[in-house]
């Protein structure tokens, strides 16, 4: 193995991290596994992120960073709320196709990590309260509830794209939230 230059293990072993939780999942994938696609030692991935629950959570951070990053570009072309608000569609629906609709990080982290109170938990928290909060920010001068009613029409359009493999649930989706927001 060759050696990895210091700070360099701590984004290699989150790459890699990435890109096999979300591929195969977090349970499935093994810190050895991990630490043998970044090249660098298991030493390297306990010391950069103290244990697998610690890398699982900069994991999700990292994706919602990213995530973040995603609507900023996407809807800073729109200067009006409700277009910002449409745009979040076609940014979701981007995102889940460039992933091969492996559906949502956050709620496959969910659903491997049943218990309210694990760290985990809190970062998918935070990750859906700020879109929430993003949604209604946009359209605080609507009808109390609407940014409720599209979160779910995200978030149902985000799992049936999984099961279908398919965009089409964002048009709907998206054809609804244009006319809940008219």
């Amino acid at each position: 193995m060759a050696r990895t230059r210091p700070g360099d293990a701590g984004a290699k072993v989150l790459k890699a991290a990435s890109a096999l939780f979300y591929r195969d999942g977090i349970h499935a994938v093994g810190v050895d596994t991990v630490a043998a696609e970044a090249g660098v030692t298991k030493a390297a991935l306990y010391g950069n992120f103290g244990s697998k629950s610690g890398l699982v959570v900069a994991y999700l951070r990292e994706r919602d960073r990213r995530w973040q990053e995603e609507i900023d570009r996407i809807t800073a072309a729109h200067s009006d709320p409700r277009a910002r608000v449409l745009a979040v569609f076609d940014a979701y629906e981007a995102w889940l196709a460039r992933d091969g609709y492996r559906g949502c990080a956050f709620l496959n982290a969910t659903s491997e990590f049943p218990d309210p109170a694990d760290p985990v938990r809190e970062v998918v928290r935070h990750h859906k309260t700020a879109l929430h909060g993003y949604l209604r920010a946009q359209l605080r001068n609507s009808e109390p509830g609407l940014a409720d009613e599209l979160m779910l029409l995200l978030e149902g359009a985000a799992v049936t794209s999984v099961v279908v493999q398919s965009p089409q649930p964002f048009d709907t989706a998206k054809r609804l939230a244009r006319t809940l927001t008219a």
